[in-house]
Order: C-alpha cells, then sequence, then structure tokens
C-alpha cells in the first residue's frame, strides 16, 4: 500500500493543480469502476512514482486505504468509502460521478483533492490558477478555449472558421456571439488603457 503526505505544495493559497487529484472520470475510461476489484492507483511525477492509495471498488462506492502524514507529524492510516452516482448521457450511457465524503458535504463532483481525506475542491477551500489571473488574462484564456470548442485557432486576432460539423446552428452562434462580447471587452480595455497612459506622458 502506498502512502503520501498531505498531497498539496503549498505557496500562498492552494490551487486545485498542486493537490494530487482522483478522476472518476479517469477511473471510468481505465475500467476501474467495476464493482470487486482492489487495485493500487499511483500519481507520477516526471515518471516517478510520487504517490499510491489502495482503491477497492463496490458497486455503488470506492474504498479508499493509505497511509498520509500532515508535515513532519505522524504518519496516519486512512480507511473509507466514496459514494458513486450515475446519471443518464443525453446521447446515452451513464457517466459517473463522486459524492464528497467530507462530513456535511456530499456535492456530487467529477474530481476529488488530497488532503488528510480526499474531498472537493470547496471542502479543501482550493483555487484554480485562473483565479489567480488578471482579467485580460482570463478573457484571453476563454477566448482560447471556445475557439477550441470550435475548432478555430487560438489566439484572439485569428481568423475565423467554419461551424463544426454535427455542431447545432444555436450553439454556434451562442458561441460566436459570447466571442464577440468578450473581443469588444478586451478592445474597450484597451483603449481605456491606452487613454491613461496618454494623459500621464501629457502631464
Amino acid at each position: 500500500m502506498g502512502g503520501f503526505g498531505s498531497g498539496c505544495w503549498r505557496q500562498g493559497k492552494v490551487l486545485t493543480k498542486n493537490c494530487l487529484q482522483l478522476d472518476v472520470r479517469h477511473l471510468h475510461r481505465e475500467g476501474r469502476l467495476v464493482s470487486g476489484l482492489s487495485y493500487n492507483w499511483e500519481w507520477r511525477r516526471r515518471y516517478r512514482k510520487t504517490a499510491a492509495i489502495n482503491i477497492k471498488t463496490k458497486s455503488d462506492r470506492l474504498i479508499l486505504d493509505y497511509d498520509h502524514q500532515q508535515g513532519d507529524g505522524d504518519w496516519e492510516h486512512a480507511n473509507y468509502p466514496v459514494p458513486i452516482e450515475w446519471t443518464p448521457c443525453h446521447y446515452g450511457g451513464q457517466r459517473p460521478w463522486f459524492i464528497c465524503p467530507a462530513e456535511g458535504c456530499g456535492r456530487r463532483v467529477a474530481i476529488l483533492y488530497s488532503g488528510t481525506h480526499f474531498a472537493c475542491r470547496h471542502c479543501h477551500r482550493l483555487a484554480y490558477a485562473c483565479q489567480r489571473e488578471n482579467p485580460v488574462n482570463r478573457r484571453l484564456l476563454r477566448i482560447d478555449k471556445i475557439r477550441e470548442q470550435l475548432g478555430w485557432e487560438p489566439g484572439m486576432l485569428s481568423d475565423t472558421g467554419r461551424k463544426p460539423k454535427g455542431m447545432h446552428w444555436k450553439t454556434y452562434f451562442r458561441l460566436r456571439d459570447t466571442l464577440d462580447d468578450l473581443f469588444m471587452q478586451d478592445m474597450q480595455y484597451l483603449s481605456g488603457l491606452f487613454r491613461r497612459n496618454t494623459n500621464t506622458l501629457n502631464r
């Protein structure tokens, strides 16, 4: 059985990317949610194993079994269930969700993050990296994400493309309108920034 420390590398406010993540979608794709399994799940950095836990599967839950350490404290053992809920997909089949096992939570989430116990982002009070970006960078990231959905080249000033095959026209126009709004917001911000800098230089 593997073990790990707190699982988060703390520098200021803890970010989701700095914690070990247990993604139910990944486990499902790997066929690791089938009832009756027992296996070690590993995390690696630069091809080296950094942590591992033992997972046992039941029809409606996983049993997590591991040792953990907080800072320089003593190693402690943890063994507890994480409920799984299945919901139907629009195009058939089902997708799994974790039910956060933290006391008093019960949120339905795709990812649990490490700590003394695996729990959702809200319970660990984690932040996404993008939340530390300034508004302009957040808009640029959102623009690139939408352009990726449309199959277009990234970049606010890149050429527009055609509607992706299979995408509904309503969805396509909604994404186009969102891109236009984000572009105008950035243009207004840059225009205001230019005016402020010009005024400063003329003083």
